[in-house]
């Protein structure tokens, strides 16, 4: 006669303290993968934007007048180039200049800045560096807007002058975790002393920035070399606090 056969108590207790003990480890092989990849996109994602902000800042300043840079740490200004060209004869006193055309006789407009390494761009004077608004037609003509005249303080060795655009500013605010691009509040003599409040004029460059952590440093131009901007942050994690510090630097070209 045969005996009917199954599980005893205890076997079965056995197999479900085996299976809990699987499932342990399956769940948490799972979530450890899980998190690894979350953090590994996470580091991923701060070093693509790292890439982002630095392209942004070093295109910006790779553009600018060299002797128009200027930094008190936390801020960095300077003034775009909108055209480049040379002079045919130098104003003296008069409302307007002839220059060689630009490419395709294109027009453009800005302030005319001469041989800025003998004055201050930010301190517009008549004599000095840098005009009042001026328009550059298509026939190379440069004529400064409403009528106005204007004496440069001296001349380019080269014949050099350029047209440039409003100051730009990047900033970090005190106690702040975003980057801010500002553009149209016009010549200051101090860096940042009226900032935009408000779009469009001012713009929100990059958020995830640690506290205090973004810092700009000059090296001036010279005849013999162009300026170099270096600048300094760290991006921030606000969930897992992982931190990535970065670094550039930039070499403006310096054409007198």
């Amino acid at each position: 006669m045969m005996r009917d056969r199954g599980f005893t108590l205890v076997e079965l207790v056995i197999v479900i303290v085996l299976l809990a003990v699987v499932a342990t480890i399956s769940v948490r092989f799972v979530a450890l993968s899980t998190q690894v990849a979350i953090d590994t996109s996470a580091r991923q994602q701060r070093a693509l934007k790292a890439a982002v902000i630095s392209e942004q800042i070093s295109r910006a300043l790779r553009g600018a007048l060299p002797t128009s840079v200027r930094t008190n740490g936390n801020c960095i200004e300077w003034m775009p180039i909108v055209a480049g060209s040379n002079y045919l004869n130098r104003p003296k006193g008069g409302n307007s200049f002839d220059a060689v055309p630009l490419p395709g006789s294109a027009s453009a407009s800005g302030r005319a800045v001469l041989y800025p390494h003998s004055g201050n761009v930010y301190q517009p004077s008549d004599p000095g560096v840098i005009s009042p608004p001026a328009s550059m037609a298509g026939d190379g003509t440069v004529t400064f807007d409403g009528g106005q005249t204007h004496r440069f303080k001296g001349q380019s060795p080269q014949r050099r002058f350029y047209l440039v655009a409003s100051p730009r500013m990047v900033c970090q605010e005190p106690g702040s975790r975003f980057l801010y691009r500002y553009r149209n509040y016009g010549i200051q003599s101090g860096i940042g002393d009226s900032k935009p409040l408000t779009m469009p004029n001012r713009e929100v460059l990059a958020a995830g920035v640690q506290t205090g952590s973004l810092a700009f440093e000059l090296t001036p131009p010279t005849l013999q070399r162009g300026a170099v901007v270096s600048f300094d942050y760290t991006l921030a994690d606000p969930d897992s606090g992982e931190t990535l510090d970065v670094g550039q630097e930039v070499q403006i070209r310096n054409v007198p």
